[in-house]
């Protein structure tokens, strides 16, 4: 199973989202070709109710502690109530381009 397969996986398992996209980003970044190390994820979840930013994330930390800990380097979270969601202007929730790194 992929990297990106585990992380949505493990997001539907634990979540039950009604929304749920899982990027990988990689090929954004200076990594060799095919890696499974950046990735965004788009959590839409009624799990989310009355939790702030900080304590969503710190939920999706934990679901996904071994990914963390094993070769995931970057994990971008956008986690939004089903009313959130409905109310969010999607055109922000964009990645920047990569400005180099590791010697670029």
């Amino acid at each position: 199973m992929s990297v990106q397969d585990a992380i949505e996986h493990k997001l539907r398992e634990e979540l039950d989202p009604v929304h749920l996209e899982v990027l990988n980003e990689s090929h954004m970044h200076n990594v060799p070709p095919g890696s499974e190390s950046h990735f965004k994820v788009f959590v839409v979840s009624p799990a989310f109710a009355g939790q702030k930013r900080v304590g969503r994330q710190r939920l999706i930390n934990q679901v996904l502690a071994e990914e963390l800990a094993n070769g995931v380097h970057a994990l971008s979270m956008h986690t939004l109530t089903p009313e959130e969601w409905d109310a969010q202007d999607r055109e922000t929730l964009a990645s920047p381009k990569c400005l180099g790194g590791m010697g670029k």
